[in-house]
């Protein structure tokens, strides 16, 4: 069974980075497209940052130039590096993937959501 597991989250003054991991476990056999999420307390989930793999990521404009997502096949794991990161940066930040797995003598692809992390940007 395919579980996402994020970290990297947690408080930072503003001005600085973190970055956040998800991976994934379970026999994965190809990672189509990763998306980061994230929502603040009383607003709606917006999408972060996404990618397909092979092709040039796509961001949200209050976020370009300062988070780059990227993954590691060999490790299952995808990233988000945020940099120069700001009060209204802060939000519970979700990964969700894309991806072939085989379980139970089959393949199947479907798109998975990790657990969320906690950004607390401080000014």
């Amino acid at each position: 069974q395919v579980q996402l597991v994020e970290s990297g989250g947690g408080l930072v003054q503003a001005g600085g980075s973190l970055r956040l991991s998800c991976t994934a476990s379970g026999i994965i056999l190809h990672i189509n497209k990763v998306k980061w999420y994230r929502q603040a307390p009383g607003k709606q989930r917006e999408l972060v940052a996404e990618m397909t793999t092979g092709s040039s990521p796509n961001y949200a404009e209050h976020v370009k130039g300062r988070f780059i997502i990227s993954q590691d096949n060999a490790k299952k794991t995808v990233y988000l590096q945020m940099n120069s990161l700001k009060p209204e940066d802060t939000a519970v930040y979700y990964c969700n993937l894309d991806l072939a797995a085989a379980q139970d003598m089959s393949i199947s692809r479907n798109e998975h959501w990790g657990q969320g992390t906690q950004v607390t940007v401080s000014s």
